[in-house]
């Protein structure tokens, strides 16, 4: 409400001004119109002085002009026009509406201050004053901001010389004021700044200033202000911000070619307050602009708690993610399991440093493709709940080798279901992808074969067999965003495969709290769908971290189009259309839960000894692939997938 006041204020009080402003300036253009024809055709002219009658004309005519100009362009509107925004029609509307003025005056001065035997002045005269009019009403609006962008631009061309970046802070409350005062005492961290323009909701703060800095108004300005102030970093300054707040600012600031910075939330602030040591790069996790994942805990832990638990792939992004929170639940026994010893090993000295000897982990380096170390491990430990995040997940690469695609994704999965159906697991939980979903690469077509796997498996056994499909997760291991840091690092370019892809996202830990939570619903065989949010540009992915890492896109680091990859899709879908039929609801908003589509279980365990009989035979494997999932339609680009065997 006070804000709406304030609001209306500034209005009325901008608007007062340009109105005394152009009343001023109508008057002038006539005084100088008047001056240039002094001595040439004002009658008893050659004097610098005019004389009495041309005053007594000017007296006329100057209540006149001041009350038609204000009153024209009221009925314009140009009083409620935001002129930082006038383009060509604006000009337009501006010459017609000083027609329609000066038209006023002609008709005026021959129709009334001639009757009253005023001074017959040249009609040149007001057709002069017209010409000075519209030089002057353009120059009230936009002039100074010429003038502005002038000064910024040589300003801006000598700090790049000397290395300083333009700053713009969004917040002036604590948190800006400390980032300015840290830009200006040099403080560690902020050398070679300048604070060039503040930005903050709070209208009452509009035009003031901070230290010597302008505060301006309106969050939804700050790519126009960016631009018109050639700004170079935006740093974020509001601790106290949630996030929906926050969620708005960086969607603004995405909109920029600015590198951006952040000071964290109060808790993150150290004692000392000392803001310039806390002030941090934006994670590109920020920019998918979505709420933390909450969980429901007393679920998760009431099938988690005092178990054995077989996490495959342990090691890798989402496999050590899930046995981090895994961790925090009390398991009686935390196996991992991978091929790669050296993440293992390091996940298991960063749990070991953690909980001590409070979490029993065992480490176990091996291949699921290796049946009889699986049963083994089965047999030793006997986990009663299984996370299966094991798997070829490098899309281009397994072009290559559909066989041992096949071999590791397929028949790798199929030993652990079948070793948890032996060994009585209670729950085995499969981490699916949404490239399963109408497939056009092996690994999609892999992993879908695996969701068919644990439907089938489902129908047979006491386990609950169920899976979890989801998008890319950022930052996972050979992730396309450290792809593209790895590419800004050396300078660029880069390269992204099409400017139209589209992927669905999460976070590892977003990712993570989901499957642990999917684990504790629902019947066995089915297949739970994760809410991805809306899917994300990979082009403008690529923009957001090359700003987020301190460049400008096409400017300091390029981007070029290589083309689409060896089964590479412009989008990806999370669930087939028979499936988003018949998706429903669970007790938790992010997680759906989708009706499997229905295949030919009694020929499914043939089907599946003719793949594995063609593994090593190329072109085979895939289409004994195709007649497992008809939906398949493997986009090879031409790979010979021969060479190999």
């Amino acid at each position: 409400m006070i804000s709406d006041i304030n609001e209306r204020f500034e209005t009325i009080k901008r608007t007062a001004l340009y109105v005394a402003l152009d009343a001023i300036l109508i008057n002038l253009s006539l005084l100088i119109a008047m001056s240039l024809w002094y001595g040439g055709s004002i009658p008893g002219g050659g004097y610098i002085t005019f004389n009495d009658s041309v005053w007594k004309w000017y007296g006329g005519m100057a209540g006149f002009a001041t009350a038609v100009a204000v009153g024209v362009y009221f009925l314009f509107g140009f009083y409620s026009k935001i002129w930082k925004y006038a383009d060509i029609e604006e000009l337009i509307k501006i010459f017609i509406c000083q027609t329609v003025i000066f038209a006023a005056l002609f008709i005026f001065d021959r129709c009334v201050l001639k009757g009253y035997g005023y001074i017959d002045l040249p009609k040149r005269m007001l057709a002069i004053a017209f010409v000075i009019n519209i030089f002057f009403f353009v120059f009230s609006r936009s002039g100074y901001r010429f003038i502005k962008r002038l000064i910024i631009h040589f300003e801006n061309r000598f700090l790049k010389k000397t290395g300083t970046k333009r700053v713009m802070i969004i917040g002036a409350g604590y948190g800006g004021y400390n980032t300015v005062r840290s830009i200006l005492q040099y403080d560690k961290g902020y050398e070679n700044r300048m604070a060039v323009i503040i930005v903050d909701d709070d209208i009452s703060k509009n035009n003031t200033t901070i230290q010597g800095v302008r505060v301006t108004h309106n969050i939804e300005n700050v790519p126009r202000l960016a631009k018109e102030y050639e700004i170079d970093e935006i740093i974020i300054a509001i601790p106290s911000a949630n996030n929906i707040q926050l969620r708005r600012i960086m969607e603004n600031c995405a909109k920029t070619d600015c590198a951006l910075k952040i000071i964290p939330p109060m808790s993150d602030v150290p004692e000392n307050g000392s803001f310039h040591r806390i002030m941090q790069d934006v994670k590109i996790s920020d920019l998918l602009f979505r709420d933390e994942v909450e969980i429901s805990i007393g679920d998760v832990r009431g099938y988690l708690e005092g178990k054995t638990v077989l996490v495959t792939g342990g090691g890798g992004s989402i496999g050590s993610e899930l046995c981090r929170q895994i961790a925090k639940f009390s398991p009686r026994q935390l196996i991992i399991f991978d091929v790669y010893e050296n993440n293992a090993y390091e996940l298991f000295h960063e749990l070991k440093n953690k909980y001590g000897d409070k979490l029993n982990i065992i480490v176990i380096i091996g291949t699921m493709c290796d049946r009889r170390l699986i049963n083994r491990i089965f047999g030793i430990y006997s986990p009663q709940v299984v996370f299966h995040a094991a798997a070829h997940k490098h899309v281009p690469l397994m072009q290559y080798v559909p066989g041992e695609a096949v071999k590791n994704n397929v028949f790798g999965t199929l030993n652990v279901a079948e070793a948890a159906d032996r060994f009585n697991t209670e729950r085995f939980v499969l981490l699916s992808t949404d490239k399963a979903v109408n497939p056009t690469n092996v690994m999609g077509a892999t992993k879908r074969i695996t969701e068919m796997i644990i439907q089938r498996m489902a129908l047979k056994s006491k386990t609950r067999f169920m899976a979890v499909r989801f998008g890319n997760v950022l930052g996972s291991n050979g992730s396309v965003v450290q792809l593209f840091k790895k590419q800004i690092e050396e300078g660029g370019p880069v390269r992204v495969t099409h400017k139209d892809v589209t992927r669905y996202f999460m976070t590892i830990p977003e990712a993570s709290r989901l499957v642990l939570q999917a684990g504790s619903m629902g019947v066995s065989g089915s297949i739970f769908v994760l809410d991805m949010g809306e899917p994300v540009k990979i082009n403008d992915l690529a923009l957001n971290l090359i700003r987020l890492s301190g460049y400008k896109p096409y400017t300091d680091i390029d981007i070029v189009y290589t083309g689409l990859r060896p089964g590479d899709k412009l989008f990806e879908e999370l669930a087939t259309d028979n499936e988003k039929d018949t998706m429903r609801t669970t007790s938790h908003r992010k997680i759906f839960i989708a009706k499997p589509a229905e295949f030919d279980t009694q020929n499914f365990d043939k089907k599946l000894e003719r793949l594995r009989a063609s593994c090593g035979k190329g072109k085979n494997t895939v289409e004994a692939m195709k007649d497992i999932v008809p939906s398949f339609n493997n986009t090879d680009n031409g790979i010979d997938t021969e060479i190999l065997y």
